[in-house]
């Protein structure tokens, strides 16, 4: 069971993924990215939402994971993506329907200073922080310590 600002408490699944090829036949409606940027976790605040997560979105029609992740991420923090490895993925089954959601791992760099999100404005800030301090800022329980440490684990290979 994971807990939801909205919805309270919902039931999912988490799996790992080694290659994104291994979803390739499910509709993957979003991402959420762990990216790193000289070795610090990149985080995007949301006014309207009122909280902090890794940077992420929906997956545009047509749209292939890796490149949900790099649109994401550009319009969220104004970063490009160097390098990207999947984590793993997420089934969220909701009252009305099940979501799939994936988790990557990026190492980033500044096009520019952050302004704001492009898209609707939606993201007001982003932070840089030490990888270790993310509990600060937002905590996706049990799965989510999982997948931050798989992510650091990762991390190592893409530098």
């Amino acid at each position: 069971m994971m807990k939801t600002r909205k919805m309270g408490t919902i039931p999912y699944t988490y799996r790992d993924l080694g290659s994104v090829d291994e979803i390739k036949n499910k509709k993957v409606d979003g991402v959420h990215a762990y990216c790193f940027c000289s070795g610090k976790l990149v985080l995007v605040y949301s006014e309207k939402k009122g909280y902090w997560t890794p940077p992420g979105g929906a997956v545009e029609k047509g749209e292939s994971v890796e490149g949900a992740v790099r649109r994401e991420i550009k319009e969220e923090t104004n970063m490009k993506v160097l390098k990207q490895r999947i984590i793993g993925y997420q089934e969220v089954f909701e009252p009305t329907k099940t979501t799939i959601q994936t988790r990557s791992v990026c190492l980033v760099e500044p096009y520019g200073p952050f302004v704001s999100d492009p898209d609707g404005g939606e993201i007001t800030e982003i932070k840089l922080i030490e990888p270790k301090d993310y509990k600060k800022y937002f905590d996706w329980g049990e799965v989510g310590d999982y997948m931050m440490e798989r992510a650091l684990g990762l991390l190592k290979e893409l530098i």
